[in-house]
């Protein structure tokens, strides 16, 4: 749905979490065993990555400003769980975030949150606020202010509903 750049580091395997389901026509990638490996997943992870999508879908929405589109464990609940540690290459001294126990998704989430916490990309990882899409994207505008994940598509639509109900 999305036409724009993948987000930068981490936020990556966010963003493809996130946008592993169409809510339009309800095509669900997880339920493919290629779009389970391309996170690494088994059929028993499963259940898992799809409540931590929706936790995130959660925070994203919260990124662009909206309510949660539905009820769901708060993401903090499900991150506590996959603990990280600080690691420091003795070469050079750069530090950086890894799982403490495992490569499994919520760890890798984790550190991709850690990652753009420090970095200051976060916030700009939003949901997109068409009810009917909800895609996760990065917001590269100078102001932080994106609203949809696609101007061509959820925004013209947003427009074209908007002209519509002034009774144009």
């Amino acid at each position: 749905m999305n036409d724009r750049s993948p987000a930068p580091g981490g936020l990556d395997l966010v963003e493809k979490l996130v946008n592993t389901i169409d809510l339009e026509t309800g095509a669900d990638s997880l339920n493919t065993p290629e779009g389970r490996a391309r996170l690494g997943l088994t059929d028993a992870d499963v259940p898992g990555a799809r409540e931590l999508r929706e936790s995130l879908r959660a925070a994203l929405l919260a990124h662009a400003g909206h309510p949660p589109h539905r009820v769901v464990t708060p993401l903090g609940e499900l991150l506590a769980a996959a603990p990280l540690v600080v690691t420091v290459d003795p070469a050079d001294g750069t530090a950086a975030l890894a799982a403490a126990r495992d490569g499994s998704l919520a760890a890798r989430v984790a550190a991709a949150v850690a990652e753009a916490l420090v970095a200051g990309t976060w916030t700009r990882l939003k949901a997109c606020e068409a009810v009917d899409c909800h895609w996760a994207y990065y917001d590269r505008s100078p102001a932080g202010r994106g609203r949809w994940c696609s101007m061509q598509v959820c925004g013209a639509r947003a427009k074209m509903r908007r002209y519509r109900a002034k009774g144009a």
